[in-house]
């Protein structure tokens, strides 16, 4: 057997398990031998581990075994030795509390899978809203070698000869049921329109911003985020990223080679651009936590602010993810955010090559669905860092998603204490709220929910909605759907289970919002803020065990990443000791 073969330039990490013949050597790989592997595929060939977050209860995700078949495919052609190893999958709409709370227990379980295993080199093979950011964090946090393959979208909805978008339309038919616009037997018939094949949303939601995320940071080959699931050129992308992974290998051509800050602040301005989801703050700052970029909510409005949304999709715009792939998807839109001087050009990407080098050929075959610069949909599209005596430590907002004449508003808080307090009250007619209200929901952060879910777009009450109004300031410490819309400021920090100003919100108090000069201030005395944060005490529900333990324990706050605090930082891919 030949320990290292000479087109490997250095001894393999996979070799301290397979290579030699020790008695802890042939442990390893006899065992291994048992599917049938010959003798040569351990003589120093990459071994490359596809973290499949496939799972029956993961339905963004229910093809990719399939599309992990297509990476082996590359792998073996490149000269690998592909194995796939599943891996913590966190679905969106079945998790609970929330899939949020789970995203750093998928990340330190997928780190200690690849950190703990022998493999040379990682393909992330990810879909759903955080599935894309864990697996990230995993690989920022181990640094070996890493490529992300998405799932891709799945097809358009249509209902009744209109295009609907999986998530924007649930909650738009939600409303209407409550509004008496749509019967509840229309809605139902709606159901099954949805969602027409496999795939994530397809949206710009969450789990397409992040793929729009992954390719933008450099780790996804180029035209990677936007190929519907079930089209024939999302498995050749599979195949490609197969075959490239096993080069990266022999380049040691790792993630913190390619996700620099000058990465990060492309992905973020191509979320400007794409009109992305507000999910992508907490998911790129615990992903560069984990990298060791020094990424903050400053740089999300320094490097967003000035970026217009050029792509026309719901829940901003009128298209969906199909019509954004048809156009020419996200490299189109890398090359005209480089043109306007919004991109780091000399970006590494997990090509090799850089980020400017793999766009300036593309066209853009729509220019409804991508627009011009000159004609954008939103002017200032990014996502609004708001800070104030009521987020000291900020709070955002998406301004794509908003209602202009809302954007600047003083309003009298209708304060609900946590999400049973609203779902008890919202429908009552007695509630004193009208449209110039602002809607106030605590204890819905990171420690408070606990998790941070997806309520921050809050539904409005019945009343309001008859009325003919969709739209009024609600601001939280949750997050929103990706596929949501409204003006809606979320993030709020510090929490309210935090102790945060959000905390003290009373009914009847005056809160003003100024998206352009970035301010969120309660209309309230120093010395009566002060007295009103002295005699708090925290009303949320501290879990005494378990993984919900852990959690509320140590996770930090929305504008940190909400990760775990003793995950922050890289900690390499030793391989240990052998205890056989």
């Amino acid at each position: 057997m030949t320990f290292i073969p000479a087109k490997w330039p250095r001894k393999l990490r996979s070799q301290e398990w397979y290579g030699g013949n020790s008695r802890d050597t042939i442990y390893h790989r006899g065992w291994i031998k048992n599917q049938g592997h010959p003798d040569d595929l351990f003589d120093g060939r990459p071994v490359i581990g596809i973290m499949n977050t496939w799972s029956d209860l993961t339905p963004c995700n229910g093809h990719l075994r399939e599309l992990a078949e297509k990476v082996k495919a590359g792998v073996w052609e490149a000269g690998g030795f592909p194995v796939e190893v599943p891996v913590f999958s966190a679905s969106e709409n079945t998790f609970r509390p929330t899939a949020m709370m789970y995203r750093n227990l998928a990340a330190l379980a997928t780190e200690e899978q690849m950190r703990g295993q022998p493999i040379d080199g990682a393909v992330l093979l990810v879909g759903c809203d955080k599935t894309t950011p864990s697996l990230l964090m995993a690989a920022a946090s181990t640094d070996l070698p890493s490529i992300v393959v998405t799932g891709g979208p799945m097809l358009n909805g249509y209902f009744r000869g209109e295009r609907i978008g999986s998530g924007t339309h649930l909650w738009k038919f939600s409303e209407a049921v409550k509004a008496g616009d749509m019967t509840q037997e229309e809605f139902l018939e709606a159901e099954t329109s949805m969602s027409r094949s496999s795939g994530t949303c397809n949206t710009m939601g969450t789990a397409s911003t992040m793929a729009s995320m992954a390719e933008a940071l450099g780790m996804a080959l180029s035209g990677n985020a936007a190929i519907p699931a079930v089209d024939s050129r999302r498995r050749v992308m599979a195949q490609l990223s197969g075959r490239r992974i096993v080069q990266m290998v022999k380049d040691d051509l790792k993630p913190s080679d390619v996700m620099t800050k000058p990465a990060f602040e492309n992905a973020i301005r191509t979320n400007g651009a794409i009109g992305g989801s507000t999910n992508a703050v907490i998911h790129l700052l615990a992903v560069a936590g984990r990298v060791g970029v020094d990424l903050t909510l400053d740089d999300w409005d320094r490097c967003g602010r000035d970026v217009a949304t050029i792509v026309n999709l719901m829940p901003s715009g009128d298209y969906l993810m199909e019509e954004f792939f048809y156009a020419g998807g996200l490299p189109v839109v890398l090359k005209r955010l480089g043109e306007a001087g919004h991109l780091h050009k000399d970006a590494l990407t997990v090509s090799g090559e850089t980020i400017w080098d793999e766009v300036q050929g593309v066209q853009n075959w729509n220019e409804d669905v991508i627009r011009p610069v000159d004609n954008p949909l939103t002017p200032q599209g990014g996502i609004a860092v708001l800070r104030g005596n009521l987020a000291p430590d900020g709070a955002v907002l998406k301004p794509s998603a908003a209602s202009e004449h809302l954007l600047k508003h003083r309003g009298r808080a209708v304060v609900f204490e946590d999400i049973d307090d609203y779902k008890a009250r919202i429908a009552d007619e007695a509630l004193d709220i009208d449209e110039t209200c602002i809607m106030v929901l605590k204890n819905c952060g990171p420690k408070g929910y606990p998790g941070m879910a997806e309520v921050g777009n809050m539904g409005l009450p019945p009343k309001v909605l008859k009325k003919g109004i969709t739209d009024m300031v609600r601001i939280s410490d949750a997050r929103m759907s990706g596929t949501a819309y409204g003006t809606v400021v979320l993030h709020t920090a510090p929490e309210a289970a935090a102790g945060g100003t959000l905390a003290v919100v009373e009914n009847g108090d005056m809160i003003e919002l100024d998206v352009e000069a970035r301010r969120l201030h309660l209309d309230i005395s120093d010395d009566e803020l002060a007295s009103r944060l002295a005699s708090w005490t925290p009303s949320h529900e501290q879990r005494e065990s378990g993984y919900e333990w852990l959690h509320q324990s140590h996770v930090m706050g929305a504008d940190t990443g909400a990760d775990l605090d003793f995950l922050k930082g890289c900690r390499g891919s030793p391989v240990g000791k052998d205890s056989h």
